[in-house]
C-alpha cells in the first residue's frame, strides 16, 4: 500500500441488504450468535464513526460490515472476533451493522455484506467481500498488518467495551521488558555510554556463540553504521559523491548517512544503481554494505525483499 491519503469516505449510495432473506441466527451475545461487543471488537454508531477514522491513524481498524443476525454474516463475526482477540490489539475490529447505520456503511461505498475493509490512516482499503475460509482471513489479515507497519501505523489498539469507549480499569499494567541475553545487555550498555567498540565486540562475540542470533547480527551491522558515520559531514560526503559518481567508497559514505537519517530507499537505490557499472571489488563492497542495511532496516520490511531482487539480478 502506498502512502495514506486524506479519507476517500462518500456517504452517498447504498447498500444491498438481501442477506435479510437469508437464514436468521441469534443476535450478538445470545446462544447461537456471534460474541458481543468487547475487547478488542467494538460496534460502530453514527456518532463513534468518526473517531474511529481518526483511530486509525494510531493502529490498524479492520472494519466488518453485517447485518449481526445474518447466519453467515454472524459466522464471518465470530471468526474475525476470534482473531481479533488472538492478535491481541494489533488491529481493531469494527462491526457496522448495516441496517441500523445505513450512512456509516454507504461511506464505504460497498454493494452487500458482509464486507470487510481496512482503514489505515484515515484511508479505506477493501478487502474482501462475502465469506472466506480462516486460512485466507489470516493471511489477509497479516497483509494489512505489513501494510501499516510500512506505513508508519504500528500503535496498538485497547481494550475497548463494547460501545467503543477504554474501559477505566482496563488498562493492563505494563509488561515487565524481558531480560536481555548477557552479551547483547553488555553490547546495550557499551552504545548508552557510547563505547562503540565494546559494542561491536559484544555483538561479534555472541555471533561466534550462535550464528543464527539474528538479533545479534542486527545489532553489530548497527553499530557498524554509528562507527562508520561517527564523524562524517554530510555536505562534505555530498559533494565528494556528486564529483565521483563512479566511486564507490564516496557512494557508500552518503548512503551510510542517508540510512541514518532514516532515507532508506534513498540509501537503498543509490547502492544498486551503482553495482551494474561497479568493477568486481566494488561490486563486493556494495554486496556486503547492502546485506548490512538488509539487517538494520529489518528483513521483513517490504523495501529490503525489493533490494534483494534488484541486488539478485544485478549479480546474477
Amino acid at each position: 500500500m502506498s502512502e495514506p491519503t486524506q479519507p476517500t469516505f462518500d456517504v452517498r449510495g447504498a447498500v444491498d441488504l438481501s442477506a435479510l432473506n437469508r437464514p436468521q441466527a441469534p443476535p450478538p451475545g445470545e446462544d447461537g450468535g456471534a460474541p458481543a461487543a468487547g475487547g478488542y471488537v467494538v460496534d460502530v454508531t453514527d456518532e463513534s464513526f468518526p473517531q474511529l477514522v481518526q483511530d486509525s491513524a494510531q493502529y490498524p481498524v479492520v472494519v466488518l460490515l453485517w447485518i449481526p443476525t445474518d447466519q453467515a454474516n454472524a459466522q464471518l463475526g465470530t471468526e474475525l472476533g476470534d482473531l481479533a482477540d488472538e492478535y491481541a490489539g494489533r488491529f481493531l475490529l469494527a462491526r457496522v451493522d448495516a441496517q441500523a447505520y445505513p450512512q456509516v456503511a454507504a461511506a464505504f461505498q460497498v454493494q452487500g455484506v458482509p464486507t470487510v475493509v481496512a482503514v489505515l490512516q484515515g484511508q479505506p482499503v477493501p478487502l474482501f467481500q462475502g465469506a472466506a475460509p480462516s486460512e485466507q482471513v489470516r493471511a489477509v489479515l497479516d497483509q494489512v498488518l505489513q501494510a501499516a507497519e510500512a506505513n508508519g501505523v504500528t500503535g496498538r489498539a485497547p481494550a475497548q467495551t463494547g460501545d467503543g469507549s477504554v474501559p477505566a480499569a482496563a488498562e493492563p499494567a505494563p509488561e515487565p521488558e524481558p531480560e536481555l541475553p548477557p552479551l547483547h545487555q553488555e553490547a546495550y550498555d557499551a552504545i548508552e555510554r557510547d563505547d562503540l567498540e565494546s559494542a561491536a565486540a559484544a555483538y561479534t562475540t555472541a555471533i561466534k556463540q550462535d550464528p543464527k542470533d539474528a538479533l545479534a547480527v542486527a545489532g553489530l551491522a548497527q553499530v557498524k553504521l554509528l562507527q562508520r558515520t561517527r564523524d562524517a559531514d554530510l555536505a562534505t560526503a555530498r559533494a565528494a559523491a556528486a564529483d565521483a559518481p563512479a566511486d564507490v567508497d564516496a557512494q557508500l559514505a552518503v548512503a551510510d548517512l542517508d540510512l541514518l537519517g532514516g532515507k532508506v530507499d534513498d540509501a537503498l537505490g543509490r547502492l544498486l544503481d551503482l553495482l551494474p557499472s561497479a568493477d568486481a571489488d566494488g561490486k563486493e563492497k556494495l554486496r556486503v554494505r547492502l546485506l548490512d542495511y538488509f539487517e538494520v532496516v529489518g528483513p521483513t520490511d517490504p523495501r529490503v525483499g525489493k533490494a534483494r531482487q534488484r541486488l539478485a539480478i544485478s549479480l546474477y
